[in-house]
């Protein structure tokens, strides 16, 4: 373990394994050192921003309005760009095979909800990095023109002692009549948020007490370059105690990767997401976070643009149940291939 001295005067980026990351975000946060943070969905890459390295030209966040770079980065003439945005998804047949193969592991017992992805290639007029400039959302990432995020999930956020989660899961076309209804109603998509609120309620057990259900399926309407949508979420939240501080790396370490973006149970989930989809997610569906030597915030890593041998692919999926309708799915994962520009 690298003393606290070490980590100041020597390191200030640091590509990690799960111990070397837990060790160091324990020893930064005890001594107040705010740092930035981002791990992969297979929870094998860590990478950590201090110092003067949370200036890094490798990597630009926006996380709730602090960021790391100047408002004047923005380019004026960016605003009035017009933007071609055009998206290519798998066809509904390929969608459908991993589908029923998915619905197959279910029914066998494996497994009661799995979240399945794709990747879509894209055609735009914008670089990655003129769509995080001109995205508006809570969190946005660039990485060194090989990927961007611009994600609506919270994944944690930890603030005097106490931790909260809010997963999301339910998505409509804002543009549907009576949409929120809709989506309220539907049966299905209240049992698949059930099962994740279960889900992050027993996660965070692991790391806190007093687990709590605040808010459950509360609705947010997120802006695009399409229209709007709807999402549900729901608030939970528990007690770590003042003590959090020395053990914050064993808290994020502890609840990975997210169940919102695997399923239940985790391990049976995972072993399914990794043999149906096609692609190697890496840090799509992981997460990212800034620790501002006090508090913790941090998102799962979806709405995710990633370049590829000088293509570009844009990531999305949802949640599948025994319940679950092709159709309906697979307009979920389209519907979810967008810019947060207007």
């Amino acid at each position: 373990m690298f003393t606290t001295a070490f980590l100041i005067c020597k390191i200030n980026f640091m590509f990690l394994c799960a111990n070397e990351f837990v060790d160091q975000v324990n020893a930064l946060s005890l001594e107040s050192i705010p740092f930035f943070f981002i791990v992969d969905f297979e929870v094998d890459e860590f990478k950590l921003f201090y110092g003067n390295k949370l200036f890094s030209k490798d990597i630009y966040f926006n996380i709730n309005k602090f960021r790391n770079y100047e408002d004047s980065f923005r380019d004026i003439k960016l605003r009035s760009k017009k933007i071609i945005f055009e998206s290519y998804p798998v066809s509904l047949a390929e969608y459908k095979k991993a589908f029923e193969s998915v619905q197959k592991y279910e029914r066998d017992g494996h497994s009661y909800l799995i979240n399945l992805t794709f990747q879509t290639e894209i055609n735009t007029n914008l670089s990655l990095f003129e769509i995080f400039l001109r995205s508006k959302s809570a969190f946005k990432l660039y990485v060194d023109d090989s990927f961007i995020c611009f994600s609506p999930e919270i994944f944690i956020r930890i603030k005097d002692g106490l931790i909260f989660a809010y997963p999301m899961k339910g998505t409509i076309d804002a543009r549907i009549p009576d949409a929120r209804k809709i989506l309220k109603n539907d049966e299905k998509e209240l049992a698949e948020h059930a099962t994740i609120v279960d889900l992050i309620r027993n996660d965070l057990g692991i790391v806190a007490d007093n687990i709590k259900v605040k808010r459950f399926r509360f609705f947010s309407k997120v802006k695009n370059i399409k229209g709007e949508i709807y999402q549900t979420s729901s608030e939970i939240c528990g007690y770590l105690g003042d003590d959090y501080k020395k053990r914050l790396g064993d808290i994020i370490v502890s609840l990975l990767p997210a169940g919102s973006i695997s399923g239940a149970p985790k391990e049976a989930t995972i072993k399914k997401i990794k043999e149906v989809e096609t692609y190697k997610r890496g840090y799509y569906t992981g997460i990212g976070g800034y620790f501002d030597g006090s508090n913790l915030d941090s998102y799962v890593l979806i709405r995710f643009i990633e370049k590829t041998n000088d293509k570009l692919f844009f990531k999305s999926g949802g949640g599948i149940t025994i319940y679950s309708d092709v159709n309906k799915e697979y307009n979920e994962m389209i519907e979810k291939i967008y810019v947060p520009i207007y």
